[in-house]
């Protein structure tokens, strides 16, 4: 088929962030995008060809937005299964394909899934609600500390706790959850694989991410990761393995511990373009996003090596600030050496919510993690 500009139309479900850096890729090599997603103001609506406003869960909307379609895909793991499952029985093109995601949308499904296909990962119990949960650490089948899951609906660092006494469990939600061994470890990695449907596969880099203490956000991603190479040959095959089992098309973010004994557990996994890989927009030959677009339609998937060391800071709302954004002295980190804000245009900003993200690019990875710190104390997203 011939995609570059014909009437081809690939269809995104969701239109924030990551889709609208999906689409600068469209736009150079002119494909056609139609995009659907709840909120009139997403970022997405100024450079998709076709934008459509309606609800990602509801069924009719996801399968008569499809069927207008040539290839469907998603940048949020938060869309309607059974839609896509129709639409796939109807000849239309779904990547990553509706059991992909069925296996992933649900934490506890996904936890499963590891277990049943022996892949590696910390131990873990299904809980059905908060109170099946408080019930087993009164009868002492579960004890403290362990990380809290919600099943559904987390992201950015929402439906995630540690918990280390009883007083922890109040704010809990009342929904399905997971209870996960706190397991020590030295970093936290991820690694993204991308495969396309002719079976033609590739990993990036492994990278290494430096969390927020209380948003539990990623803070820094750092890539290459500082660590030896054994551990980090033994992270792209753990992530090659988990990509297999998943059967997915496009790209496959698989988030890592490595431990204090040096093993690699998968934590969780993301079908999609992902936070850990904004840093190849700069650093590496083809960037994730051009990645995805090969992957999906079946092209040959890009070099996926570094052209050099990247680090990614994440920018996020302010504490304390909701309303009108402002993006206090970014011209001060524009005159650093190496750095290229994204700003995602999200015109409202409120505590913890991503804005946008700053590339560092530097054949010194020491000195682009310097410069990183430098823009984290620099730029502030504030209100007016």
């Amino acid at each position: 088929m011939n995609y570059f500009s014909t009437k081809f139309t690939l269809g995104i479900l969701g239109g924030g962030q990551l889709g609208k850096m999906m689409l600068y890729e469209t736009r150079k090599w002119d494909i056609r995008t139609s995009v659907l997603d709840p909120n009139a103001e997403a970022p997405c609506r100024i450079a998709a060809d076709t934008f459509e406003q309606g609800d990602l869960m509801d069924f009719e909307t996801v399968y008569n937005f499809g069927k207008k379609v040539d290839v469907l895909t998603f940048e949020i793991e938060g869309v309607n299964i059974d839609a896509l499952e129709k639409l796939e029985n109807e000849g239309i093109k779904v990547y990553p394909s509706a059991a992909t995601l069925r296996n992933i949308q649900d934490k506890g499904i996904q936890k499963q899934f590891y277990k049943e296909h022996q892949i590696p990962t910390s131990p873990f119990k299904i809980f059905k609600d908060k109170n099946d949960l408080t019930e087993a650490i009164v009868h002492k089948e579960l004890h403290f500390p362990f990380v809290w899951k919600s099943c559904t609906g987390g992201y950015d660092g929402k439906g995630v706790s540690i918990i280390r006494e009883a007083e922890d469990m109040i704010p809990l939600a009342e929904g399905a959850c997971i209870a996960e061994k706190l397991i020590p470890f030295k970093n936290e990695l991820a690694v993204i694989v991308a495969r396309n449907p002719s079976g033609e596969v590739k990993t990036y880099p492994v990278v290494e991410m430096e969390f927020h203490p209380e948003a539990n956000q990623v803070e820094y991603v750092i890539c290459p990761a500082r660590i030896d190479e054994t551990v980090a040959n033994k992270a792209r095959t753990v992530a090659t393995k988990v990509s297999k089992a998943f059967k997915h098309v496009g790209l496959f973010a698989v988030e890592m511990f490595q431990t204090e004994d040096d093993e690699i557990l998968v934590n969780e996994v993301a079908p999609r373009p992902h936070n850990s890989g904004h840093y190849s927009i700069e650093a590496s030959y083809t960037n994730q996003f051009e990645q995805q677009i090969r992957a999906i339609l079946d092209l040959p998937l890009g070099n996926t090596d570094s052209k050099v060391g990247g680090i990614m800071v994440n920018l996020v709302g302010a504490e304390g600030q909701t309303g009108p954004v402002v993006y206090k002295n970014i011209e001060s980190i524009l005159a650093m050496e190496g750095v290229t804000p994204h700003i995602y245009g999200k015109k409202e900003t409120r505590p913890f919510r991503k804005m946008g993200h700053v590339t560092i690019v530097n054949k010194d990875l020491n000195k682009a993690r310097k410069i990183a710190e430098e823009v984290k104390k620099t730029i502030e997203v504030i209100t007016e």
